[in-house]
Order: structure tokens, then sequence, then C-alpha cells
């Protein structure tokens, strides 16, 4: 019995439209006309008897029923583009991976050589953003999230914890005023980032009273709070996933063993349907191996 299959020669079209939701920038991409891509997106909606995309005079937006059968076809594609490469003897693929800047820049991408030793035909494209990245319309594989690890409709595994504990340059416990115990913090510089957890929840849960909370620089990134504590310039409230590499360097130590848990932590996130593509597959069971080996 034949297979009811769709057109398929739409279905480039509606995937790079629904990534991109814009029929232009598929178009580029595809190098045909912005006329053809709507044509096929319609043709395909016409053959499947149901809206996939609203159209506005300078935008369009997937249907609900559109957004699922994106995901479908985009992971159609790759395996598809993968089969291929293969039988051709080319790289396997690539994988798209979402991440805040802080982890790729502390974490993942010190460690992505390991990776590559293993699966050396899978490329793998890391974005970051401080926004959830949507897997749909980002064209994102696989992304690598910190919170509470509710994320409805995806698979989601825990990747690690996390706690919150100061941590500044080793000649910071010297000369003039050495941290001793958190009450030296009152003649020393506090760092800050962006994230819930501060400096005024840290002191007050270890019932220090004679430190200003709210002194000193803010950064809006974590990253570059470290590295100004690396480089002397105060204190900074460490988290363990980023400053584990550096502690174990020597680059940072930590003056007190006060430490206080997060609410949250690292998540590995992706659609359902992602796994089955071994390239995802592959990208995630190593990230719980490298998560779990504390290899830095």
């Amino acid at each position: 019995m034949p297979r009811p299959l769709p057109p398929l020669n739409a279905l480039p079209s509606f995937e790079a439209a629904a990534r991109h939701l814009s029929f232009s920038r598929a178009a580029d991409e595809l190098r045909v006309t912005h006329g053809a891509v709507s044509r096929a997106v319609r043709n395909l909606e016409d053959h499947l008897g149901v809206q996939l995309m609203i159209r506005a005079t300078r935008s369009v937006r997937l249907t609900p029923i559109g957004a699922s059968y994106a995901a479908e076809i985009r992971s159609a594609l790759e395996h598809l583009a993968s089969a291929t490469s293969a039988a051709a003897g080319k790289s396997s693929g690539i994988v798209s991976v979402s991440t805040i800047d802080s982890f790729a820049a502390r974490w993942l991408m010190p460690r992505m050589f390991r990776f590559r030793q293993i699966h050396g035909d899978i490329d793998v494209r890391v974005a970051t953003s401080e926004r959830l990245a949507d897997f749909v319309t980002d064209g994102i594989d696989i992304a690598i999230r910190c919170g509470g690890g509710q994320y409805p409709g995806l698979t989601t595994e825990l990747l690690m914890k996390e706690d919150h504990f100061p941590v500044c340059s080793p000649k910071l416990l010297k000369g003039r005023c050495p941290l001793r115990s958190p009450a030296d913090l009152a003649r020393h510089t506090l760092l800050h980032d962006v994230f819930t957890v501060d400096w005024a929840i840290w002191l007050h849960s270890g019932g220090i009273d004679n430190v200003d909370p709210h002194r000193g620089p803010r950064f809006l990134s974590s990253d570059h709070a470290i590295q100004a504590a690396i480089r002397g310039e105060g204190v900074v409230l460490g988290r363990s996933a980023l400053v584990g590499d550096d502690l174990a360097a020597g680059r940072l130590v930590r003056p007190f063993d006060l430490s206080l848990p997060a609410g949250f932590a690292y998540y590995v996130v992706c659609p359902p349907r992602a796994l089955q593509r071994p390239n995802v597959k592959a990208f995630r069971d190593w990230l719980i191996a490298e998560a779990r080996s504390n290899k830095p």
C-alpha cells in the first residue's frame, strides 16, 4: 500500500519558513523566490486540509498544528540529511545547542574538545542567549537550561545541581586585610552578577550583619564577574558549576566553608523525538557522562 506522503518538494520550504517565521528569509536560505515559498506552504496546507501558518502583512506565525508539524518535519529532514551524509561517507551531521553565555564560557566550551575527540564527525553549534530557546522557530536541537526542571512537553534530565559560595583570588587571603572569616568581607569589594541568589541572601543565611550586601560593581555576565575575581578585584558569590574549573586550577579559592544550596539546577532539555536522532542522543549522553565525571 502506498504511503500517504505530502508533496515532498514543499517540505523544505515549510520547514525553513517555520524556523524563520518569514517567507523572505526562507526564500533567501533556499535560494528561491518569496512567491515560491508561499506557494509551497499553501500547497502543503491544501494537501493536509489544515492551516499551518497565519499570514499577516509583514509577518507569519505558526498555528498549534503548524508548530507541531514543523518539529516533525525538521526531524524527518535531518534524519534524511544524516542518512544521505552517512551513505556518501561524509560528516554525520550538525547538533545545534542552546545555553546561557556564562555556562557556555565556563563549563561547556572548555570541555568540547573531548566531545570532538570521540565524535569528530558531528559538528556542534552553540548558541547563547538568556532567553529560552524555541525548538521550532530557533532551529535548536537540544538545550541546557538553568531552572526548576519543569519544562512541559519536553524531555528533561538533570545535568548537575549547584551551590553558591564566595570565591576570590588566592592573593586576597594575604595582605593587610586577609580574608579569614565572613566578617572580613566588610573590608573587601563585593562583586555581583544578575542571578537571583545574591550577597544579601548568602550573608543572611550565615548570620552576618556587618557587611553591606549591595555595595560593589555589578556585572551583566557571571563570566565577567568571575574574571574580575580571578584578577583580584574582589570577592564574587560563585556558582559551583561555573567556578569548579578555576578552583581546581588554583585560580580561585574558597575563603570560607559556608555554602548555600541553590533552588535550581542545570537540565538537559529537548523535544522527545529529538533523541531518536543519533547525533542528538550522542551529545546528550556525552553531556551527562561529562557532568558525572567531574573532570575540569
